[in-house]
């Protein structure tokens, strides 16, 4: 899948995003601490069920630490997952070259407090689902270290997964073939890599992952007008602009991407043809 001109020219934020996620997660796994940035209740054992949910939960509602909650907006919490990770950071960087950084920081911000804030709201509802699932143990004599869900995976899940959404509305099949009989496209292989991500943790990376994904619905439905941040143009000039960026952020230049989107009147998939077919006849 073409992500449009190589390096991060136009998209400092993006470069922001991946630097810090870098960094903070090569960091706390040096210092052997990735394991406990994310949001957690970590109760102990069934033996211990009387203080489970008084003194032993660290949980975002009786023990949040400002701190470890930021950190854990970008550190990855393993190897693997800062690799694939990083890789889908840099190439969602084609949509702040689309809408410009302005409006990518926004969407950087809601995504991401709007899939923390799901993330803690299931928790308290596995917070409290907790108790039944202690108490059948305790009675049928079960014993078991990880009986729920204890600690949701870290790292920029949010951003990454909302970026799905118009990825899969906005991005537009350049090319389609066949593997072992299968038909897949070029967009197949960002969606394998989101696969990987969003399951490489077990069920402790679905839940950041549902919620990003979310976040993204969200946005993409102009929640509290949040679309309309750092916006000034019509809603047509703002369609027309998106066409013509999303064409340049694969590789055209705009006075093609242009011509192309006259003649098939704004289509961007037939016009993302049409410059295939003219680069193809061209070499």
């Amino acid at each position: 899948m073409n992500g449009g001109i190589p390096g991060f020219r136009n998209a400092p934020a993006s470069r922001a995003v991946v630097v810090a996620a870098a960094l903070f997660s090569v960091t706390f796994g040096f210092r052997g601490r990735l394991r406990d940035l994310g949001l957690s209740y970590q109760a102990s054992s069934p033996s211990r069920l009387p203080r489970v949910f008084h003194s032993e939960i660290n949980s975002v509602y009786e023990k949040l630490q400002i701190w470890r909650l930021i950190i854990s907006l970008f550190a990855f919490s393993s190897t693997p997952e800062l690799i694939f990770g990083a890789a889908l950071l840099y190439y969602f960087r084609v949509f702040e070259r689309q809408i410009g950084s302005n409006k990518y920081a926004v969407f950087i911000i809601f995504s991401t407090v709007v899939s923390v804030l799901l993330q803690i709201l299931a928790l308290g509802y596995l917070k409290g689902s907790l108790l039944f699932v202690y108490c059948i143990q305790f009675f049928s004599d079960i014993r078991s270290t990880d009986p729920s869900l204890d600690m949701l995976t870290s790292g920029p899940y949010g951003l990454i997964f909302a970026s799905y959404v118009p990825f899969f509305f906005d991005i537009p099949i350049s090319m389609k073939f066949r593997i072992f009989g299968l038909s897949v496209s070029d967009k197949s292989f960002v969606y394998l890599a989101g696969l990987q991500l969003l399951f490489s943790s077990g069920r402790h990376s679905i839940i950041p992952g549902l919620s990003g994904i979310l976040a993204g619905l969200l946005y993409r439905m102009n929640t509290f007008g949040i679309r309309r941040l750092k916006g000034t143009h019509s809603a047509t000039q703002d369609l027309t602009e998106s066409s013509i960026a999303t064409l340049v952020s694969m590789g055209f230049d705009r006075t093609s991407a242009m011509r192309a989107l006259a003649l098939t009147n704004y289509d961007v998939n037939l016009a993302s043809n049409i410059l295939l077919e003219a680069q193809a006849l061209q070499s």
